[in-house]
């Protein structure tokens, strides 16, 4: 934890990833876990390991701010059930990582350790620069549309959301009841794959989750695939929004991969499943922030007052419609995988966008995924023209994270056994 404390104060001047952190605190919990350690008593899975906190999950002992004045100091006075998860597997809780405001669009000050004048993405920014700059070696954030695998992508971290129902949301602030999950950074496959294990689980207040046992993550991250995977890739016709040094990367990325690659053209429902994304987003986030809006609208940005009036312009026809078609969607899927072990996609359009941008990036390559409840991962895998990083995403099947893990863990072999190849 010193260690850990060492190096924010090196380096959250400029990166300026925490909305709290109170140093003391974290080092009392960090004494107690020594404590106990020595004591001889049972330990967890992530004792004495700091992990930080994106500013929509509450806790009992620190303010849960959610990105917006609107909520300045605010405490619940009790911990959301992943929290509770992670104290029982012996984590020390650092802070909160800065959001975007209410977890939307409008950016936060927070910048990519990269490079300080690029954007770390969003709308879990904070999280992932926190474990980008090694403030903290795990860190939790949330996904709606694709605010754990594009930050990731921009600050060069493993970013993972499990499959929709796997990690509880009770204490979690929320946008959209369909589309919201939790996700989490770290700097190995490993560590992804402990954290996710050590929170899973099923909780009766979170109407996504579900009460069966979950994927084991850490194994499948260690275990050696059967046979080579078979992997699907789908050219999608928003792909020409990456930029030049993304897609040269990523045709080298299937160039490696050789005949484990299958392409396919994609199908017009498909494509149309991002549209069905936004109705299902704008309607249920209208609804949510209904109050918000209606004590604090004068506060709002543009970017959320624009997608309340969206929402709020949305019928409940159209909005049941979005939803019959997310199902189809998922149906469509399961019959995916019983013939391909992952989907690869961009993970974002390119490296991190320079602040002046205004915003935190395009969620477009994540959002259909998102709506299907799958299990998705960025592998930090390729570097652009400015030294920046660009990530590359891989999908698993609904409820087999591991075998998702057990892909990608094959898969960084195959590219760096193939980097080596090229080297000779």
């Amino acid at each position: 934890m010193q260690a850990c404390l060492a190096r924010v104060a090196e380096t959250e001047p400029v990166v300026q990833a925490w909305a709290h952190l109170d140093g003391d605190h974290a080092l009392a919990q960090a004494r107690e876990l020594d404590r106990i350690r020595r004591a001889g008593r049972a330990t967890g899975v992530l004792h004495g390991v700091p992990v930080a906190l994106k500013d929509i999950v509450d806790t009992a002992d620190m303010p849960t701010q959610r990105g917006s004045v609107i909520f300045s100091g605010r405490q619940s006075g009790r911990d959301a059930r992943l929290v509770e998860r992670l104290r029982e597997a012996g984590a020390v809780i650092m802070g909160k990582t800065r959001t975007t405001e209410l977890a939307y669009l409008h950016p936060t000050v927070t910048t990519n350790p990269h490079d300080p004048s690029r954007t770390p993405g969003g709308s879990s920014s904070g999280s992932a620069a926190a474990v980008a700059a090694r403030h903290v070696p795990l860190a939790i954030g949330t996904q709606t549309g694709g605010s754990v695998v594009r930050p990731a992508s921009f600050c060069g971290v493993f970013g993972f959301k499990p499959s929709r129902g796997i990690i509880p949301r009770t204490g979690v602030f929320r946008t959209s009841i369909t589309l919201d999950q939790i996700g989490g950074f770290a700097n190995t496959l490993e560590d992804m794959a402990l954290l996710v294990d050590a929170i899973g689980c099923y909780d009766q207040d979170d109407p996504a989750s579900f009460a069966r046992p979950r994927p084991g993550n850490l194994a499948g991250a260690r275990a050696a695939v059967p046979v080579d995977p078979d992997i699907a890739w789908f050219d999608m016709p928003y792909q020409d929004r990456l930029d030049a040094d993304t897609r040269a990367g990523l045709e080298a990325v299937l160039e490696a991969l050789g005949d484990r690659v299958e392409r396919f053209p994609a199908a017009p429902q498909l494509v149309g499943l991002t549209d069905v994304h936004k109705v299902i987003y704008d309607y249920e986030i209208a609804e949510n922030m209904h109050d918000i809006a209606r004590d604090h609208g004068g506060t709002l940005s543009q970017e959320m007052r624009a997608a309340l009036e969206r929402g709020t312009a949305i019928s409940r026809a159209q909005y049941g419609e979005a939803i019959e078609i997310k199902a189809s969607a998922e149906a469509f899927f399961v019959d995916h995988f019983n013939d391909f072990d992952a989907i690869l996609a961009p993970s974002a359009s390119g490296q991190a966008l320079p602040l002046s941008a205004g915003n935190t990036g395009d969620a477009v390559y994540c959002t259909i995924w998102t709506l299907a409840g799958l299990p998705c991962l960025t592998l930090p895998v390729l570097v652009g023209a400015d030294e920046l990083p660009i990530g590359v995403q891989l999908i698993g099947a609904r409820e087999q994270d591991d075998r998702l893990m057990r892909t990608a863990a094959w898969m960084q072999a195959a590219l760096t056994g193939s980097a080596a190849r090229e080297e000779v």
